[in-house]
């Protein structure tokens, strides 16, 4: 290689380093941390009539609930105020990839949802429960409620539907686009059940004693609920919410939040069953 070539090779590779250094140069504006920071806004999807985690008030249109006084106490960390984008449990991934919100609350982490999302590490490890229907039996065991003359409520795209196609595959599966929907199916006794997350069905019971009952078959299923993003290069945003999820988990304050979040509903923590995590 003569001299003129060398001069431009090294051209060539010096070109190239700048490239790269701009390529993460423009990854690293371009994140949804830096975003955030830039905007000032940190951009969330809420879920109605979801308690202890959302709750709307129809008078006001305000949100409050644990996940809000979550992304109130993130948002200022980052120094950015909250805005809500109003969604469903199917729809709020949907959302991420959109980039319509920047955080998504209560994501189950599936490998399915793995592939097109990325997750802090857990908030909360909630149980699987049943709403069962006036008069319809309690069951101790999901075998029990694997039966095709059982008719199960389930909200679509939900971890509700997962756990019902999961464990009651010979079940009558009703798919609803909302969990209130679902529910309603129980009590005008479309449906013989609603299989929910012990947080909600807990809060749902207590808004509506007459519904039913709470059962929590066997075997007991646990699910860790964490925070989903959008996957993007830069790890800041992941690494910053993972640790303020383990920071917040590990000194009670989640806990405290969830209780706050059931007292809007008349909930204490002696109201809630041993078996329900969170």
């Amino acid at each position: 290689m003569n001299r003129r070539d060398a001069l431009t090779t090294v051209a060539l590779a010096g070109t190239a380093i700048a490239g790269a250094g701009s390529a993460r140069a423009d990854t690293a504006l371009g994140s949804t941390l830096e975003r955030i920071k830039k905007s000032g806004v940190l951009r969330i999807a809420v879920i109605a009539g979801q308690d202890p985690y959302f709750h709307k008030d129809l008078t006001t249109n305000q949100w409050s609930g644990a996940c809000i006084e979550m992304a109130n106490d993130i948002a200022a960390k980052l120094g950015a105020k909250v805005e809500t984008l109003e969604s469903t449990w199917g729809n709020q991934i949907l959302d991420l990839q959109a980039d319509k919100i920047d955080l998504a609350f209560a994501v189950n982490p599936t490998p399915e949802r793995s592939l097109v999302i990325d997750f802090s590490t857990p908030i909360l490890v909630h149980s699987f429960t049943v709403i069962t229907k006036t008069g319809f039996a309690k069951p101790q065991t999901w075998a029990e409620l694997n039966k095709p003359e059982v008719k199960i409520a389930v909200d679509i795209g939900s971890t509700h539907e997962t756990i019902a196609r999961r464990y009651c595959p010979k079940a009558n599966i009703l798919g609803f686009k909302e969990r209130n929907e679902a529910i309603l199916a129980v009590a005008t006794g479309r449906a013989d059940c609603n299989i929910s997350l012990a947080v909600l069905s807990v809060a749902t019971l207590k808004k509506n004693p007459t519904l039913g009952e709470l059962a929590v078959p066997r075997p007991l299923l646990t699910l860790p609920t964490n925070m989903g993003i959008r996957a993007e290069a830069d790890r800041r945003y992941k690494d910053f919410l993972s640790a303020w999820a383990d920071y917040n988990r590990s000194l009670g304050q989640t806990r405290e939040w969830m209780l706050k979040g059931f007292e809007a509903v008349g909930l204490s923590a002696d109201d809630i069953p041993g078996e329900v995590q969170f």
